[in-house]
């Protein structure tokens, strides 16, 4: 015999069965939780800069916008269909390290850090 449905951590899933026998969730109804994730799924993946590469980019004159946020996190994505989890991204004259599982960049360098820099333990590059 089957015990009881025992609550998932982390997972948003209760293990309550509602009345008409459908699962419930905390976070709402499966409609609602699936809308939500596809309004999500069409935006652009926000990225964020960990402290390190935030004090880099200040020093190294890297201004931050809402645009170069929108092509780091494009290029989160294009990676991520292509399984890479560490990639350089890099236009002609900024790069960044960016961890893709976790959308944060861990480094930016400017064009005079990147003529003299070996890249390693990154598993793709995307140009932005």
């Amino acid at each position: 015999m089957v015990g009881p449905i025992q609550g998932l951590k982390g997972s948003g899933f209760s293990g309550q069965v509602g009345a008409a026998g459908t699962q419930k969730t905390r976070a709402g109804s499966f409609g609602a939780v699936l809308q939500r994730e596809l309004e999500r799924s069409g935006q652009t993946r926000q990225v964020a800069f960990s402290k390190h590469a935030l004090s880099r980019a200040e020093e190294r004159g890297i201004e931050v916008t809402p645009t170069l946020l929108e092509r780091l996190g494009d290029s989160v994505e294009r990676a991520e269909a292509k399984g890479a989890t560490n990639i350089l991204a890099l236009d002609q004259s900024l790069a960044f390290i960016v961890n893709v599982p976790n959308n944060r960049v861990i480094t930016a360098l400017s064009e005079a850090e990147m003529k003299d820099s070996i890249f390693t333990n990154i598993d793709g590059a995307v140009f932005l």
